[in-house]
């Protein structure tokens, strides 16, 4: 640590390169996060001034950056759209006290028997999708199955937050949101800061008040409710009292963005993925007729192929190219000592890449999740979620769906990419593939 070098002396591509580079890196991460290592190294300098970032490839860098305590970093960094667009106490921007406090209550609801109470919910909706996908699919004309997999996570999300009582308003919460999310995904210097209410961040702006009006109307009816240890999220952030009304209200618009758009994107790289990859699909379909009873899974962990499949997919397409951290004072990895005020972006693209801890690692192999376990050097380097206190909240119900939805969806749809290659990514702050998941689907 003593001999880490000044943050001046690390590698840099050629200023001539920079810009291109930047504007990549705020636009669409994985178009220039490979060439980036490529050329220049596991670690980076790039940009200067208030866009001054360090790209960190390396998972041992990675791990060690991950392991700091997290006040040593700034969330509410100016250029941060969240509290804009989700709402001021949101504990993506929340520091010290404020956010373990925040994510301690939110947490407690995505306890192991809570998220098996959901499970029912989630292959009961899947079903209702599938029906409505062979539907689509009835003329042998291609369907974009991406599509079909943002109506069915909002659907599930909805309930899983709100019960039953937001059903008939699910399109209105995701058209919404959806516009929501395009700005969030929108290049950065797309949100620039104005109060007038017109373009992008004047409908964002109206967006949120409507969300916000919703959802306090749904606070105020928890508080009168009778039932005993409700099943959805927001019911049960009510009864435990330790957040306010505001601080619920937008730790709920946060899950809402977490869980819909991030999983759904999810699911279509990893649909795509199975579906090209030789013989996955029947063998899904193998394990989900043995594991489903009345069209319910005996237990979800016996549906370890899926299971797999789904950690790959989110190997090679994590959520998100980069996760930003803004330094609050200056910090020392291995190698390197970094200022304040400086943008560390660590992927979880790139260390899910790493020749060092994956074999083959651009191929897609879910078998490649039986060997090992944690500790080894590939299992460290799977950080889709990211690890410590800053891992995303909502893991386990991600994977939990995730494994559901492509168990029973294997079981009950023959599904064909109208392509055979993957396409590639876009997106800033959710990495979807570009063009959809356009498939011809017919039932199994």
């Amino acid at each position: 640590m003593s001999h880490a070098r000044p943050i001046d002396q690390t590698p840099a591509p050629p200023l001539g390169a920079q810009l291109r580079l930047l504007r990549g890196l705020l636009q669409t991460p994985e178009s220039v996060l490979d060439e980036i290592v490529a050329t220049v190294g596991p670690v980076c300098r790039l940009g200067g001034g208030p866009l001054r970032f360090v790209i960190l490839a390396d998972p041992a860098t990675v791990r060690e950056l991950l392991l700091l305590p997290s006040d040593r970093f700034r969330w509410d960094h100016p250029l941060s759209p969240f509290p804009f667009a989700v709402g001021e106490t949101t504990m993506l921007a929340a520091s010290g006290d404020d956010h373990r406090r925040r994510r301690g209550a939110v947490q407690e609801v995505f306890g192991r028997r809570r998220l098996e109470r959901w499970v029912p919910t989630i292959v009961e909706q899947t079903d209702v999708a599938i029906d409505r996908l062979l539907d689509d699919g009835g003329s042998g004309e291609p369907v974009d199955a991406a599509v079909w997999a943002k109506r069915l996570v909002i659907d599930n999300v909805v309930r899983v937050l709100f019960g039953e009582r937001l059903v008939d308003r699910t399109t209105e919460i995701e058209q919404r949101f959806q516009r929501i999310q395009d700005f969030l995904g929108s290049p950065l210097w797309r949100q620039t800061p104005h109060p007038l209410p017109f373009g992008a961040r004047g409908a964002v702006r109206r967006d949120r008040r409507a969300l916000d009006d919703m959802i306090d109307v749904e606070i105020a009816a928890a508080r009168h409710t009778t039932e005993h240890d409700p099943s959805d999220i927001l019911a049960v952030l009510v009864a435990r009292g330790e957040l306010s009304d505001t601080e619920i209200r937008d730790q709920v618009k946060t899950l809402i963005g977490a869980g819909y758009d991030t999983t759904a994107s999810s699911l279509a790289w990893i649909v795509w993925e199975a579906a090209l990859c030789d013989g996955l699909w029947e063998r899904i379909r193998d394990e989900a007729s043995e594991s489903f009873r009345d069209g319910h899974p005996v237990d979800v962990s016996a549906l370890r192929l899926a299971g797999r499949t789904v950690r790959e997919g989110l190997r090679l397409h994590p959520g998100s190219g980069i996760a930003p951290r803004v330094t609050r004072d200056e910090i020392r990895l291995v190698g390197v000592t970094i200022p304040r005020a400086t943008i560390v972006a660590w992927s979880p693209y790139l260390t899910g890449r790493d020749p060092a801890c994956w074999r083959d690692p651009d191929r897609f192999d879910p078998d490649r999740h039986l060997e090992g376990g944690d500790g080894t050097p590939a299992e460290l380097a799977w950080l889709p979620f990211g690890r410590g206190p800053r891992s995303c909240i909502g893991f386990g119900l991600a994977l939990m769906q995730l494994t559901l939805i492509v168990a029973r969806l294997a079981q009950r749809v023959d599904l064909s990419p109208t392509a055979q290659t993957v396409p590639p990514a876009e997106g800033l702050v959710v990495s979807r593939p570009r063009g959809g998941l356009p498939a011809i689907v017919g039932a199994a």
